[in-house]
């Protein structure tokens, strides 16, 4: 995890640095859309609007702790990022395993709070080492950013999980279920290596 040197940021540099956070979003939202195509939309609006809010937030945090923070947190962060997202990955990949064929695999519970905070905390560490670089920016443009971010990042994972349900084939239960594990498995591996 390595934090990116941001000065004097225009519109273009931060629709490429929010898209780039929101990629995370992205992915697991397709996981959702794949293994929950059915989600009732007070649901999609819930984990959208969960990852839209620590995606911004993240950034928030390490321009408002910045160097306190890089410290101690700062090394942990990604073992933590890793941790979370492999137990649940993990977890998803065994569990398709254990069903007979003619059961219905149970997928990662997005309906759940607990899980939806879970995924938004593990796929925003990485944007708390752009907060980092935000302690040279105008409040003005820092507070745009924030707002910026956590907005790709709400539209991308509404977007990803409303397009990718529609392909959905609930006869890929498993194979879903397996993909989306090693996704998530993935995803931790690259916040870990930065």
């Amino acid at each position: 995890m390595r934090p990116i040197l941001v000065l004097n940021m225009g519109w273009i540099e931060l629709l490429l640095l929010s898209l780039s956070l929101a990629m995370d979003c992205f992915a697991i939202s397709c996981v959702v859309g794949m293994l929950q195509p059915d989600l009732e939309k007070r649901f999609v609006w819930r984990f959208s609007l969960a990852f839209g809010i620590f995606q911004g937030g993240m950034p928030l945090i390490g321009w408002l702790f910045g160097e306190s923070l890089l410290g101690p947190l700062g090394k942990a962060a990604p073992f933590i990022a890793f941790g979370i997202l492999a137990f649940i990955g993990g977890k998803m990949v065994i569990e398709s395993f254990k069903k007979n064929e003619e059961e219905q695999p149970e997928h990662l519970d997005i309906t759940k709070w607990k899980n939806v905070i879970l995924l938004a905390v593990a796929t925003s560490i990485d944007a708390l080492a752009v907060g980092f670089s935000f302690a040279m920016i105008h409040e003005e443009h820092v507070t745009r950013a924030f707002l910026t971010i956590g907005a790709i990042s709400f539209i991308v994972s509404f977007v990803a999980y409303t397009f990718v349900r529609k392909l959905s084939n609930p006869k890929i239960g498993r194979y879903a279920e397996i993909v989306g594990g090693v996704v998530l498995i993935l995803i931790g591996v690259k916040i870990l290596l930065g």
